[in-house]
């Protein structure tokens, strides 16, 4: 079994993510805007989120460092910690993540790994407290992870929120259970990245239904839809 998978995104009416180039609101801004954001994430209750390397590499500002604790490491997973409240979950099959601290905002980190990460990196995160899924493969088997996630850390819900790319290839895999997005009163305009990116497109891959959509303050609408596979 997998998490139930919530895509939990805010962007402009023209799909923008990066409200540093979205237009300006007489009544709000991206203060008002980021904490209507927070307010959702809390109140799906995830016991976890996941993001791509690029988003989680803003938040985890760290540096290749030899690994604190020499020695063996574990493959295909290692679990520093299996009952903290929330996890944050990072996908990097590179390995260029480097962490300074073993939790983001106070929730645990994992990082999803391809095969052919090192032993050494492999050993700097464990050094570090830092929790790892290493896949089969080069390339992430995501709904693998997913359900080792599930059986080892007992994750229920997981809100995946970016970048673009991760989260089109959540879609492309039909991992995704519903899209909870969030359209600020904002235009983008400058052709930057959208909420979500996959090469080739989606269509043929995902239907949606209209499960809600609701006015919020400052001018935000809450647009809720499952997610199916076609067929």
């Amino acid at each position: 079994m997998k998490p139930h998978v919530t895509c939990l995104m805010m962007s402009s009416i023209d799909g923008g993510l990066h409200p540093s180039t979205w237009t300006d609101n007489p009544d709000a801004g991206r203060k008002e805007w980021s904490s209507i954001y927070e307010e959702t994430h809390e109140a799906l209750r995830g016991d976890a989120w996941l993001v791509g390397r690029i988003t989680m590499a803003e938040m985890a500002k760290g540096t290749p460092h030899p690994p604190a604790v020499a020695g063996d490491v574990k493959r295909p997973f290692h679990f520093a910690r299996k009952d903290a409240p929330v996890y944050a979950i990072g996908v990097d099959p590179g390995a260029k993540l480097h962490f300074k601290a073993p939790d983001i905002g106070g929730d645990h980190v994992v990082v999803l790994l391809g095969s052919g990460v090192s032993d050494s990196h492999l050993a700097e995160l464990a050094g570090d407290g830092v929790s790892y899924i290493v896949s089969d493969s080069p390339a992430i088997d995501l709904r693998a992870a997913l359900e080792t996630l599930h059986s080892e850390l007992g994750i229920e819900r997981l809100l995946l929120e970016g970048g673009a790319g991760i989260n089109g290839s959540f879609l492309a895999e039909g991992l995704v259970d519903e899209i909870y997005l969030l359209l600020a009163p904002a235009i983008d305009a400058t052709g930057g990245q959208a909420i979500i990116a996959f090469e080739g497109g989606l269509k043929g891959k995902v239907q949606l239904s209209l499960q809600s959509a609701k006015a919020r303050e400052h001018g935000v609408v809450a647009l809720r839809y499952k997610v199916q596979s076609p067929g």
